[in-house]
């Protein structure tokens, strides 16, 4: 039997409210979902065109699917709501190999 690749999300934000993201932070924590952080940094050093904002991260869950559950879910969606007051973001759902 096959392993399931693994699922990726990867989130760009301009912040412009670091206080609404710490409590973006605290509700986001709540509501993990299965999500493994593997890489937080507000220094990505943009190596082809242009990069937005000033923070990218890196969550890995166990896959696609389980991505989807977890973003789509009632409890990360009230604390989406704090981020996206918080910063203007981009953010992507990708699977691995």
């Amino acid at each position: 039997m096959a392993a399931t690749a693994k699922g990726y999300v990867i989130i760009t934000e301009a912040i412009k409210d670091p206080e609404g993201m710490k409590a973006y932070g605290a509700a986001a924590m709540k509501a993990m979902g299965g999500a493994k952080v593997l890489a937080a940094d507000t220094k990505a050093e943009t190596i082809e065109g242009e990069w937005h904002g000033n923070q990218t991260v890196l969550l890995e869950f166990e896959s696609v699917e389980a991505a989807k559950q977890w973003y789509y879910s009632d409890e990360y969606q009230a604390a989406l709501k704090l981020r996206q007051a918080a910063a203007d973001c981009n953010g992507v759902i990708i699977s691995g190999f």
